[in-house]
């Protein structure tokens, strides 16, 4: 993750939670399993809710914070950073029109444009056959119990 440009102690944290048996884990248990102080913690866990990785949550009946991955983190991630694509579309757009199409800044700036409209259109698309795959998954999972289920009652 840090290859990918994460910040090298949220990688560490995020991978200890989304790793753990339940995804989460407290400030405690974060320092214990990394060997990294409080603050490491704290200042990685800032980073991970500040992108949307992660979420603070309170130990029911203590004051101690727990820190949850998200559900369906990736899909909801890839999601947001199609609103991205499209206000890099849009601010591109608008400087390829200033700039004039027929300049070289302006035809970069409006290949990119049409890059941005090719990436958003993809991962769209993408992002519907993931969907598609999940819902098949979870009716061939109700299924199996269901058969389950049907021969320990016919034991």
């Amino acid at each position: 993750m840090t290859e990918a440009g994460m910040q090298r102690m949220a990688s560490r944290v995020f991978a200890a939670l989304l790793s753990s048996e339940d995804a989460s884990l407290t400030s405690a248990e974060l320092s214990t399993r990394l060997g990294i102080s409080p603050a490491a913690v704290s200042g990685a866990v800032r980073y991970l809710t500040q992108v949307g990785l992660v979420t603070r949550e309170r130990d029911p009946g203590t004051r101690r914070d727990r820190y949850r991955v998200l559900e369906k983190v990736w899909y909801a991630t890839f999601s947001q950073r199609n609103t991205v694509l499209v206000r890099w579309e849009q601010v591109l757009r608008e400087g390829a029109d200033s700039l004039g199409r027929e300049t070289p800044a302006g035809a970069r700036l409006a290949e990119t444009v049409e890059f941005f409209e090719f990436m958003q259109e993809e991962l769209m698309k993408m992002m519907e056959r993931w969907r598609v795959l999940q819902q098949e998954r979870q009716q061939e999972q109700e299924q199996e119990q269901e058969r389950q289920r049907e021969r320990l009652a016919g034991k």
